[in-house]
């Protein structure tokens, strides 16, 4: 079974109540996926994703936790660090410890075929797939496709 890794924006958007045109698409491919197709997956997640749903006040926290109840998180070790810190230093993430390159490093070294995520500004951006893989590749990681809900139901559920 395929290895999905949960970034933060899912269950965020799972349950985001804004009602502009962008979310709310986003918020009904989110739940689309999660509602009919997680189950084709092995879903797993890192500490930083609960860290970040606990920080701050934010409406539906306890639901957004409760969505991962069921997802392994796995556990950050000192070579996933190590790989945090080159992401940085490399230009590949931007500098937060717990964000983007946190979520990477785990989806890569515990071997994701996927990197489930509606940050298109530094997951999943073409433009930055390239430069993500040399460096995976340097560190001897393996490379998640790094893909929105949307790409993951395909497109005859576009609509």
């Amino acid at each position: 079974m395929e290895r999905a890794y949960i970034e933060t924006t899912i269950p965020s958007l799972y349950f985001d109540e804004r009602r502009d045109a962008k979310t709310v698409a986003r918020r009904e491919w989110t739940r689309n996926w999660w509602d009919r197709y997680r189950h084709d997956y092995e879903l797993v997640t890192g500490a930083p994703v609960i860290d970040e749903l606990l920080r701050g006040e934010h409406l539906r926290k306890s639901e957004k936790l409760r969505l991962l109840d069921n997802v392994k998180i796995l556990r950050v070790t000192d070579a996933v660090t190590e790989a945090v810190e080159v992401y940085v230093e490399r230009h590949v993430m931007p500098r937060d410890s717990g964000g983007d390159a946190a979520h990477l490093a785990l989806a890569s070294y515990y071997k994701c075929d996927y990197l489930l995520t509606w940050n298109c500004a530094h997951l999943a951006n073409a433009n930055k797939v390239s430069h993500i893989r040399r460096v995976n590749a340097l560190l001897g990681l393996s490379m998640p496709q790094l893909v929105t809900p949307l790409e993951m139901i395909g497109e005859d559920e576009e609509t």
